[in-house]
This record gives C-alpha cells, sequence and structure tokens, in this order.
C-alpha cells in the first residue's frame, strides 16, 4: 500500500504542508505565491480580493440586464414557462428521445418553489457568474490582472454569445462548471477531499446529453493517471458520471433502434466558419456555430480578426508561465482537453461520412453531430493562458499609469472586440408576457381531463414558432410547455429548407396521417390510437404558414376552448401507449441512483464543511 507524502506540491512546484481536508491557501494550485521573487505579493489585498469576486457578477449582469425585466425570455431552445407541469415524458417515457432529460424533470420540480421567470433569470445569471468565478481558479491568486483578464475571456466570448442566443442554457451551465472541475481535481491531487464537490459540479454540468458528456471527458482528463490515488480517483469520476447521468442513460438505452439520428444532420449541424475566418480559426476564437441567425454580427467583421490576433498574442507570452507555474498533469489535462473539443467540433467538417455513421450506427451517436458545442473543453486553457499571458505582458511596463491603463485595456477587450454580446445580445433578448389566453386554454384542459389520460397534440405540427407577442423571435413552441399533458410535437428540424428527420417514430407516424386527406372520421380514430386526447391549434402560426391544414377534419369534435388566440378540441377517445414496467421501473431506478449520489455528495460537503477545524480566513 503506497503512503501519502507528507507534503503536496502546488502548481509553483514548491512544497505544500497543509493538512488533508483542510482548505489549505497555497496548496490548490491557485493559492500559491507569485514567483516574481516579491513576498509581499503574495499576499491579496482586500480591495483586490472584492475586485476580483465582483468582476464576473459584473460581467453576468452587462449581458443579461435587459433579460432581468419581469417576464420571460423566449429564444429558439430556451423556453420556460409559469409552471412547469411535471410528466412521464420528463423521465424518459415519451416517445421521442430523451433530449430534455434531465433538465426539464428538474425545472418541473425547483419551480414548485420558484416563479418560471424568476426560476430562468437565476440560472442564467449563475451560469455565467460561476463561469466568471470558477475561470479565476484557472490563474494565480495573487495577480489580479490574470484573474480579471481570465474572467473577461471565459465569460465574454462567441461561445457565450451563440448558446444564449439558440438558448441552450443547460450547456452554459456545463461551461461555468469546466473550471471548477479542473480546480477540485487539482485540489484532490494535493491531498484535499474535493471528491464529493467535484461530483456535485458533475451534477450541475450534466443537465443535457451533451453537457454531461463534456463535463465527464474534462474530469476524466484531469484525473487520470498511472498512481493507486490517480486510479482511485479516475474509478469515483466514471462511477459518479454514470450515476448523474443515468436519467438519459438508461432512457437512451430503452430506445434502442430510436436513438440513432439521420445522417443528413451531420452536414447540417456542422460547425461553421464565421466571417474571414476559416473553420479552424473560427474554432480557435471560441466560435463557429451551425445556425447563422443566432451569430452576432461583430463575428463577420474585424472585430473578429482582430480578437483571434489578440487572443494568440497574449496566449503566446502566457506560455512560459504556463510552464512554469501550472503542473505538469494540470497542462496536459487542458492541453488534451482542447484538442479533443477541436478534434470533436471539427469532424463533421473533416469528416463528415464517419460522422454520418456514427450517427446512424451508433445509439446516442447524434450528440456528436452539433460539433461546436465542443468547443466549450477549449475554452479553459485559452482563459488560462489569456490570463497569464496578461499579466506577463504587463510586467514589462514600469511606469505605474501607463501599466494601469494597459492593464485596463488588456482586461475590457474581450467586450471591446464582442460589444453585442451585451445587454441582451444588444437588444436582440428581452422579456416578454406570455398572453393571457395561455392560462385559459390550460384551465379548460385541467377541468376537462378528470384525472384520465392522453397526450396532447400540437398544431401546426411544426418544431418552431414565430410568435408577435415575443417580436418575431423563433422559439420552440411553447404551448405544449405551457400545458399539463404530455404533449407531441414534430422534432423534424428545417435547416435552410433542408429537412432533418426527428427519431421519434410516433411523431412520423402522426405527421404522416395529418399530411393525407383522410375523412375526418378515420383521422380522429388514427389520432386516438396514437394516444391522442387533444389537439390544440395555434391560430397565428397556422395563418402565418397560409397553408390548408388538418382543421377542418376535427370541427366535428368537441371544443374544450376557443379564443383568438387557440383552439381546443378533446377527441372522443384515446388509447395513450403504456411504457412497458420493466422500462418505467428501470427509469425510476435510473432517477433514484443520480438523486441519492447527489444527495449523498451534497450530505458528505455539509458534514466535512462542518467538521473543519478553526484556521485562517482563506483568501479565495
Amino acid at each position: 500500500m503506497s503512503k501519502r507524502p507528507a507534503s503536496a506540491v502546488g502548481l509553483s512546484g514548491a512544497p505544500c504542508a497543509a493538512p488533508r481536508g483542510s482548505d489549505g491557501a497555497g496548496c490548490d494550485g491557485i493559492r500559491f505565491a507569485h514567483d516574481h521573487g516579491d513576498a509581499s505579493t503574495s499576499l491579496v489585498t482586500p480591495v483586490k480580493l472584492v475586485v476580483a469576486r465582483v468582476w464576473p457578477w459584473v460581467l453576468s449582469l452587462l449581458v443579461l440586464l435587459p433579460l432581468l425585466r419581469p417576464g420571460y425570455v423566449l429564444t429558439y431552445d430556451m423556453v420556460f414557462v409559469p409552471d412547469l407541469a411535471f410528466r412521464s415524458d420528463f423521465l424518459g417515457l415519451g416517445s421521442g428521445l430523451p433530449r430534455a432529460v434531465p433538465s426539464d424533470a428538474v425545472v418541473s420540480l425547483v419551480d414548485e418553489v420558484l416563479p418560471g421567470q424568476v426560476l430562468q433569470k437565476l440560472l442564467l445569471v449563475l451560469a455565467l457568474g460561476l463561469a466568471g468565478m470558477g475561470a479565476r481558479r484557472l490563474v494565480p491568486a495573487d495577480n489580479l490582472t490574470a484573474q480579471l483578464a481570465a474572467t473577461s475571456f471565459y465569460v465574454w466570448n462567441p461561445f457565450v454569445a451563440e448558446r444564449l442566443g439558440i438558448g441552450h442554457w443547460p450547456l452554459l451551465l456545463t461551461y461555468a462548471c469546466l473550471p471548477w472541475l479542473v480546480d477540485s481535481a487539482r485540489r484532490a491531487r494535493a491531498g484535499e477531499r474535493t471528491l464529493p464537490a467535484m461530483m456535485l459540479w458533475l451534477a450541475l454540468a450534466s443537465l443535457s446529453a451533451a453537457g454531461g458528456v463534456i463535463a465527464t471527458a474534462l474530469a476524466l482528463l484531469c484525473v487520470v493517471g498511472r498512481d493507486r490515488e490517480a486510479v482511485r480517483r479516475s474509478i469515483w469520476v466514471v462511477a459518479g458520471a454514470v450515476a448523474v447521468n443515468a436519467p438519459w442513460l438508461v432512457a437512451g438505452v430503452w430506445k434502442g433502434g430510436a436513438a440513432l439520428s439521420d445522417p443528413a444532420g451531420v452536414e447540417v449541424f456542422a460547425a461553421r466558419g464565421e466571417g474571414v475566418l476559416g473553420l479552424p480559426l473560427t474554432l480557435l476564437g471560441l466560435g463557429g456555430i451551425w445556425n447563422a441567425e443566432v451569430v452576432p454580427a461583430s463575428r463577420t467583421a474585424a472585430p473578429a480578426v482582430l480578437m483571434l490576433l489578440v487572443t494568440v498574442v497574449v496566449a503566446i507570452a502566457g506560455l512560459r508561465r504556463w510552464r512554469g507555474t501550472v503542473e505538469r498533469r494540470d497542462r496536459h489535462a487542458l492541453a488534451a482537453a482542447a484538442v479533443v473539443g477541436l478534434l470533436v467540433a471539427l469532424s463533421g467538417s473533416l469528416a463528415p461520412d464517419a460522422m454520418a455513421w456514427v450517427a446512424s450506427t451508433v445509439p446516442g451517436g447524434g450528440l456528436f453531430r452539433d460539433g461546436s458545442r465542443f468547443v466549450a473543453l477549449l475554452a479553459p486553457l485559452e482563459a488560462c493562458l489569456f490570463g497569464l499571458g496578461a499579466a506577463a505582458i504587463i510586467e514589462k511596463v514600469r511606469v505605474r499609469p501607463a501599466r494601469l491603463v494597459l492593464a485596463t485595456s488588456v482586461v475590457l477587450v474581450p467586450l471591446a472586440l464582442l460589444p453585442d454580446l451585451g445587454l441582451g445580445l444588444a437588444g436582440r433578448l428581452h422579456s416578454v408576457s406570455f398572453p393571457a389566453e395561455y392560462a385559459e386554454a390550460r384551465t379548460a384542459i385541467e377541468e376537462r381531463s378528470g384525472g384520465s389520460e392522453g397526450d396532447l397534440l400540437l398544431l401546426p405540427f411544426r418544431s418552431y414558432r414565430l410568435p408577435t407577442w415575443n417580436e418575431g423571435r423563433r422559439s420552440l413552441d411553447p404551448l405544449g410547455r405551457f400545458m399539463t399533458p404530455n404533449y407531441l410535437a414534430d422534432d423534424t428540424l428545417v435547416v435552410s429548407k433542408v429537412a432533418v428527420p426527428g427519431e421519434d417514430e410516433r411523431a412520423r407516424r402522426v405527421a404522416a396521417d395529418l399530411a393525407r386527406d383522410l375523412p375526418a372520421s378515420e383521422l380522429v380514430d388514427r389520432l386516438g390510437d396514437e394516444g391522442i386526447r387533444w389537439v390544440l391549434l395555434d391560430k397565428e402560426t397556422a395563418a402565418m404558414l397560409a397553408q390548408p391544414g388538418p382543421e377542418a377534419g376535427l370541427r366535428t369534435l368537441r371544443v374544450v376552448h376557443e379564443g383568438s388566440r387557440l383552439v381546443v378540441w378533446e377527441l372522443p377517445r384515446s388509447d395513450p401507449p403504456e411504457p412497458g414496467s420493466a422500462e418505467e421501473l428501470t427509469l425510476w431506478a435510473a432517477w433514484t441512483v443520480a438523486g441519492a449520489s447527489v444527495l449523498g455528495c451534497l450530505a458528505l460537503v455539509a458534514v466535512r464543511r462542518t467538521r473543519r477545524r478553526p484556521e485562517k480566513p482563506r483568501l479565495l
């Protein structure tokens, strides 16, 4: 049995004698004395500490301020409602792939305590604030310039802008957790018991399937090694990752062949170059999303080129310090994560045939079609180098006023060269209110349901809407989430007039029935056989499409609600598809494992905090 060395080694390579289980300022890789040769710089002044702690939240507010007004922000995949009712589909029992597992279930539970609009704003502010707080832990605590520069770079970049624009809030939470995972792994190697906290960060990062994969990849790269302790930590990380991702993993396994994706999506969702920058340079700049509608205007102009040049120059300036202060295993982990992220992001363009085979053959392989999501793995390395490079450049200037001006410029340059991230993507995002008729339709359905089951069919049978009350911003149809039953919506995605079929076989059958000119009675029977009890028509969207729909065949049905915007019909019968008892039990077991793991880690962290011996105040 190997013995633990008497002292751990921090990032600077200096021995640290902090006991295992303590916070050990100086042992976690960021709380080490700067190697400037000046002992007085090893302490962080209160003013600097406050500035470093406040700056991430200032940046968060600069981005999200217009979104904090009363109301809801609906953009693409981000649709919050006043009360998201819990339903079996959120467990993964629906006919489609568990794309929103476990995020929808978590939101539906938490919004029983917090109103939906408050929860949405809180999650967004926490995502950006925690991202900036985590970025500070990638650089020395005693250098304010390094901390502020790393924070600015990590919060204010194209990845954040594009994922906020497309509404991928769970992925933004994943992004926020990545630096904390690096820090937890580093502190664990220094002798601290941070694995429970690491599992909690892993759980928060795994509210989506893609986020779980990204966070697990980084966590493993940070803890893997040949020594016994590294193997032990790796086993714990794998076990923890499987536990917190169990809900969507088990649901995906039960889908079997339905978990395969159409290979046509590989080309559609492949990363794209932006402006004059080619694809590799765009990805290095943390951009490259497939949807041109959410790309900030500045990314297609000179500021994008200038920001890339600044990033490269500053990062090169920080290389020497990075090699001298960051522990080798940390350097290898950050570099390996960046390489993995870059390769996955490039795969859709460099090896489209291979990616098409993965998507159409490997269950869950469709997760890798949107490769630009994995650009998140580059960000910790680049933020670390940017912060260290900023500090190295500033130290070359001896005149104090000039140093202050230069330091301020480097810290603010990400903001200046990506101005359209601020204030809700330059005004593109802000809060709106749902029409009052939505609540009326929900009440009417609840009064008629009588506890019986049956799903809701949304018409027109399209995934996305452009409601005028949302000022024409595109979003997923909010009606299904606003109502209480399980709902069926089309999961086909049309991008640049290219239709990418979804994976929901029931949705395909219903779409085929709706497209055929069936007699009214036959259409009603077929919908009932598919488990449909309610049909909800969005009049505004139907008028926009200006195409004949199946509404005429439904006019004979019982009208539950009809107003200026919506019509709700009730079918005379429905036979909702029942999941097999084995499937339901297995999914509940997966949720139990995930929940117990999170609660267990919370308990361990709480107990260890209460048992912590009195110590000097922490610098961070």
